[in-house]
């Protein structure tokens, strides 16, 4: 069955609502009887509306890609992962990530696996889409929130850290198990998981590790709070054993050369 296109004032109700106008379909239907428009000066009209939503909408993605912390010269993006290499019973799960179905559903990913099998870049690729539809995202690696933690401390500021942290709707933390979070810092943790999953902010969080999640606490001091933590994190989950070898190197290329005198034949 052919979907019935909007009409002129239908368009205009969208944009209106969509550029925050005071001004709906039945109002440009009034004025333009009154002033006589014809259906071309009505799609100009719309036509101008159009242009200036989609530049709200594009300026809208640009500050929210420039905000996540994301990579943006060379974008990590679904279709730049090589799937081709990834083999397995759930491989489709995971090229289902690009539907985004866990940040709607808001459900927590975990990407699990040795370096350089794409974990970062899944995970980034995933942020970005997110910023794409719209939702606010922000990515650090674990070592930089632990820098935020501690710079929070120095100041007295860890509640305004933790309510920052809280309010993306898709937050990355990248390389759990490369540096320790001391007993303050891992109560900050907690506490930023805590308040994700009581949905006093958007739930999903991504992460990625070289470490199973078992292993996780030799790197947060402070048993109690770290189980509790882990409790709430995979409560609601996704999580992505990724096995393979690493998919750096495939570029480099070794030469033999050698260094001396030549010597005449």
């Amino acid at each position: 069955m052919k979907m019935t296109e909007p009409s002129i004032y239908d368009l205009m109700t969208k944009y209106s609502r969509d550029l925050k106008l005071d001004f709906d379909g039945k109002e440009l239907a009034a004025f333009a009887l009154e002033n006589k428009y014809t259906d071309s000066q009505l799609k100009a009209v719309i036509g101008l509306l159009k242009c200036i939503d989609e530049k709200k909408h594009t300026t809208a993605i640009n500050t929210l890609l420039r905000l996540s912390r994301l990579p943006r010269k060379v974008p990590k993006t679904f279709e730049s992962y090589d799937f081709s290499r990834i083999h397995g019973k759930d491989v489709g799960a995971l090229k289902a990530l690009s539907s985004l179905a866990e940040v709607n559903a808001g459900k927590n990913i975990a990407l699990i696996g040795p370096p350089g099998v794409g974990k970062t870049h899944l995970a980034q690729a995933y942020g970005r889409a997110c910023c794409l539809n719209g939702m606010k995202t922000y990515f650090l690696k674990a070592s930089e929130l632990r820098e935020k933690f501690n710079t929070a401390r120095r100041f007295g500021r860890e509640e305004r850290i933790v309510a920052t942290l809280v309010k993306p709707t898709c937050l990355i933390i990248d390389e759990v198990g490369r540096c320790t979070f001391d007993k303050e810092n891992t109560t900050l943790f907690f506490d930023l998981v805590d308040r994700r999953y009581s949905k006093e902010g958007p739930q999903t969080i991504i992460f990625t590790s070289n470490k199973q999640p078992s292993a996780w606490g030799d790197y947060f001091t402070g048993k109690d709070d770290l189980l509790a933590a882990l409790d709430r994190i995979f409560d609601d989950a996704s999580v992505f054993n990724i096995k393979g070898t690493s998919y750096r190197g495939r570029e480099c290329h070794t030469y033999a050369v050698e260094a001396g005198e030549m010597v005449a034949e």
